[in-house]
């Protein structure tokens, strides 16, 4: 729990629980590996609230581009972020957003680090 304070002090509560659970089983050479790799990919949910924003009245679905979800942004760009309801919904739930994607992040470097 301390290392990932010292490491990672960026995190938010959901974060910080997410990175807990992915990196349990790791030794501090790991886990210093993985969060060096960790803070280069993750998505802050800041950033995924701005492409929202970017994506409600630019670009819709750069939102969902960014945080890796291809088909969905396909969709939204197409469907003008269908019909500018799921904008709206990514708007109000970018924390969800950020958090899927940095659950699946963390999950794979910690994986990848115990190798």
């Amino acid at each position: 729990m301390n290392r990932i304070l010292q490491y990672l002090p960026e995190l938010s509560n959901s974060e910080f629980d997410i990175v807990q659970r992915a990196t349990g089983h790791l030794s501090d050479d790991e886990f210093q590996l993985y969060s060096n790799i960790y803070r280069v990919r993750r998505k802050d949910p800041q950033n995924v609230l701005l492409m929202g924003i970017i994506g409600l009245f630019l670009l819709p679905g750069i939102q969902r581009f960014y945080v890796d979800q291809i088909g969905m942004g396909v969709l939204f760009l197409f469907t003008l972020g269908l019909c500018f309801i799921g904008s709206i919904v990514d708007l109000v739930n970018y924390r969800t957003l950020a958090d899927e994607y940095n659950t699946k992040v963390a999950n794979e470097i910690g994986m990848m680090v115990k190798r």
